[in-house]
This record gives C-alpha cells, structure tokens and sequence, in this order.
C-alpha cells in the first residue's frame, strides 16, 4: 500500500472516529461498560421528557382534573415508594440488580402504551390515570433503586460524583431537545398517543441494557433473613449520622418540591394559557438548567464540598418556586415560568449528584440495596403529603400559593443545612463504613 494511501486512511479515521474516542485518556465514557449505561441513560431520559409533559397533560387538559386530582395523581405515583421499599431493598440485596432494571425498563413501557389504548376504547378517566401512576411508581421503586446500585458496580467508588454528573449530562441533553419535541408531538397526536414515543424509546434501552458486564457480591442466601435483613438496613442508615441528615433534608425538600411541582402544569396552562407546543418550549429552560448544572456541577462540588454543594442546590430551587409565585401574569410571567423551570434543572443537579455519590460512598456494597430503598423510603414519605398539600392549596388559595410555600420552605430548609455542621463541613466524599448490619 502506498505511504499516501496509509495516511489518508488515517485522515478519514479521524474524520468519522467516534466522539468519545477524542475524550482524555482517564474519561469515564472512554470505558465500553459505562459507556453503554450512558447510552442507555440518554435514550430513558430523551422518552421520560414525553412522559413527564404527556401525563399531566393528559389529565389537566384532556380529563379537566383539578388541582386537588394533580396531587392525587403524583401521590399515587409516591404510594409504591412508602410500601414496598424496604421490603424491595431486601430482596435487591439477594439478586442481580441488572436484570431487575432492565425488566423494569421494560415493564414502564408496557404501562405508558396502555394509555393510549384505553383513550382509544374510551376508557381513559382518572382512576384509571391514578392506577397508571401507582403502577409506574411500583416498578420505578425496584428498578430504580437497582439502576443506581448498578451504578456502583460499574464506577469505582471515588468517581461516583463525575458518574452521577455524566448521567445528568446525559438527561440534561435529552431535556433540552426533549421537551420542545415532546409538545409538539403532543400537539401532533394527542397526549395518549405521545406516550407511545417513550414505549418505543424505552424498548430501545432495554436493547442496549441486555447483556451489559457488571460484578455483584450478593448475600448468600442460606444465611439471610427477611426480617432480620430489613431491620439491619435500617439500623444501618440509622447509625450513620451522615445518612440521617442527609435523609431529614432531602425529605423535606421533596415535600416542598412535590408541592410547587403538583401545579406546574396546571399554572402554564390556565393561568398563562399556553397550549401543549407552547409549554414544551418553556420546558427547555429545564435542559438548559440542567446541562449548566451537569457540566459545572462536579467541579462546583470539588471546589466547595458535596455538603454545601448539596445546600446550593436547596437555595436555588427556592429562588425559582418563590419568584414564580410572585411575578405578574402576562409575557413576564411566561419568563418567570422559563426561570423557574432553569433554576429547578439546576438546583436538583447540583442537589442530587451529591446526595446520590454521599450515601454510596459512606456504604459498604453488600448493603448498598438496602441503603438504597431505605434512604428513598425516607425521603419520599413527605413527598405524599407534599403533593396532596399542593393540591389542596392550588385549589382552595390558589396555584401561586402552592408555589410560594415551595419557594419559602426551600429556602428556609437551606439555612437549616447550612447552620447543620454533619452537611455544611462535607468538602470530600466519606470512605465506606466499617458498621457492619
């Protein structure tokens, strides 16, 4: 072969060469098993966009809920989370996690082409949105909980931060485009229908999932016990003081999220008057928070520490729920709910990165399931309520007071963190436990 021809072989290769391959030598995604569950991430995420706008429109819009139906809707979706838990972190313990998330990826596909099927047969009412909704919630309480313990198998330990920002890059990208295609194929197809694009993109998931290479240690299962085993995960959790505030605060930001969150929908569609195209290109506003917040927010969490890190992002939740509830309506108002929308994509990054990498950190991996669910159980119990409180003030004051009262307890629960010395004086990630359940 000539010596011209070797060289423009070489030219074209670098022309066409994947992307990642162009990335530093120590990248995470330069490693083909990461890089798959990236993937992965990206394409659930581009679908969870549709999903995210689809159902609530489906109800707010097409079924007329009320406020007060909004919060039932979300609590539904909770209710799994309370139940089953700490029984599901358990039995996580004992099986391989992959094949429960990608069952699980699977199993929420079916759920959402169901939709579209009963709005097809005239079927479509709420109770039957309601049952969706608890449905979604019990897969995402085992399959969820596994995909990020399956997280951990893949990672080391001390890039879980950089992990877990990659992934929000990776959700962040889908919610930039996402929302802006997901309204106007809501405005194509309907809602129903549109939920049939998350099917189709979730199957693909489940494609690039099969046959992925991760190492598990599991508990032998000859020497378990099911109760004994779900009293040492919370005892476990309860021994760790980091845990435990980690579990107070984000608890208590989920009660205030959920209940600013209940309203959304219903204060850009009859407050604002945006129909279903409109309300996707405000919904960009979230990616962009989102991708400033993942491409940033690990080196914010090096320079600052996860613990103030995480308090940063309690505060600008706030800020965006609180000057919601004060702006005007008309063309600022529509501005107001694009910054909330940022302000929320960024301060639940730069939240949630930290919290995910502290409490895999702090645990040794054979109770990484039941730390998992435990946590999750933890703070999502306020998030019912959270959403029912919502409702109920959306309905009865009105939707600004819904988001007022997420924007002043945000707020208020970021001083508390910060005056709170087991959170405010985290500037590295903990080594694991030597506590044994």
């Amino acid at each position: 072969m000539p010596p011209n021809a070797t060289s423009a072989g070489r030219s074209l290769w670098a022309l066409w060469r994947p992307k990642w391959l162009a990335l530093p030598a120590n990248d995470l995604l330069r490693d083909a098993t990461y890089r798959r569950l990236w993937l992965s991430i990206l394409i659930s995420s581009f679908g969870g966009q549709i999903t995210m706008l689809a159902l609530p429109m489906t109800a707010a819009v097409l079924l007329h809920a009320t406020p007060s139906q909004m919060g039932i809707l979300t609590a539904m979706e909770l209710l799994p989370f309370v139940l089953l838990s700490l029984p599901a972190g358990v039995w996580l313990d004992r099986v391989r996690k992959l094949p429960v998330y990608v069952v699980g990826e699977g199993l929420i596909a079916v759920v959402l082409a169901s939709v579209p099927l009963a709005w097809y047969f005239d079927l479509l009412n709420m109770q039957f949105m309601y049952i969706v909704a608890f449905a979604i919630g019990c897969v995402f309480v085992t399959a969820g909980t596994a995909a990020q313990i399956v997280l951990t198998q893949v990672v080391p330990r001390e890039r879980l931060v950089e992990a877990h920002a990659k992934n929000a890059l990776a959700s962040s990208g889908a919610d930039v485009a996402g929302p802006g295609v997901a309204g106007a194929l809501i405005k194509l197809v309907g809602a129903p229908f549109a939920l049939l694009a998350d099917a189709v993109l979730l199957a693909f998931s489940v494609f690039i999932l099969r046959g992925l290479k991760v190492t598990e240690n599991r508990i032998n299962n000859e020497a378990t016990h099911f109760w004994r085993d779900l009293k040492d995960g919370l005892r476990f959790v309860a021994s760790q003081p980091l845990l435990v505030s980690l579990a107070v605060s984000v608890g208590a930001w989920q009660f205030f999220h959920q209940c600013a969150m209940v309203v959304q929908i219903l204060y850009a569609t009859r407050e604002l008057g945006l129909n279903e195209n409109q309300v996707g290109l405000c919904y960009v506003g979230l990616g962009v928070g989102t991708v400033l917040a993942s491409i940033f927010g690990n080196r914010i969490s090096r320079r600052i520490g996860p613990g103030p890190c995480l308090v940063l992002g309690f505060s600008v939740c706030g800020v965006g729920w609180l000057q919601l509830a004060l702006v005007p309506t008309g063309v600022w108002g529509i501005v107001s709910f694009v910054g909330m929308l940022m302000c929320f994509g960024m301060g639940a990054v730069l939240l949630f990165i930290n919290f995910l990498a502290l409490r895999q950190a702090v645990t040794p991996e054979p109770l990484l399931g039941r730390m998992t669910s435990t946590m999750r159980w933890l703070i999502l119990i306020p998030a019912g309520p959270g959403a029912l409180a919502g409702g109920y003030v959306g309905e009865h004051l009105g939707l600004r007071y819904a988001m007022g009262i997420g924007g002043i307890g945000a707020l208020l629960l970021a001083g508390w963190a910060w005056n709170h010395d087991s959170i405010r004086q985290i500037r590295s990630l903990p080594e694991p436990s030597t506590a044994s359940a």
